[in-house]
């Protein structure tokens, strides 16, 4: 079974988790250039991950139940309030998600000092829901 991954391992990862746990967090977004990148295939409809916690353990099984990749600029409300971090609008999300993906960590992932998103970069907006929780 293919493995989810949260942000990277630490407190933004725990949070994420414990947001899943609580059914809060619905969806995730990623940068469809994270998984060109990585030589990975895109999420598809019905397909099951499970979740890693910071320590690697598996805590759940979700499964994905719709994928879409738009522009930054088209990520909608209802995106943004399943993220599960408390945001309440897509300014608040999108500022967030600008602070993470510009990051150091993110620009190390990507092999790209200088990278940065804009209104066209394009994101893979995954919503999904638990079917096995773990422990």
């Amino acid at each position: 079974m293919k493995h989810a991954e949260f942000a990277f391992p630490g407190p933004l990862r725990d949070k994420l988790v414990a947001a899943i746990l609580a059914g809060e967090k619905t969806t995730t977004s990623a940068l469809l250039v994270e998984y060109e990148r990585a030589g990975e295939a895109l999420p598809s409809v019905g397909e099951r991950e499970l979740v890693l916690d910071s320590a690697g353990a598996g805590v759940a099984v979700i499964e994905t139940a719709e994928v879409r990749v738009l522009p930054l600029s088209e990520v909608d409300l209802r995106h943004a309030l399943g993220e599960g971090e408390g945001f309440t609008s897509v300014a608040e999300w999108r500022a967030g998600h600008e602070e993470f993906w510009q990051s150091a960590e993110m620009r190390a992932a990507v092999e790209d000092p200088e990278f940065t998103v804009d209104d066209t970069t394009q994101v893979v907006a995954t919503r999904f829901s638990i079917v096995e929780r773990i422990g």
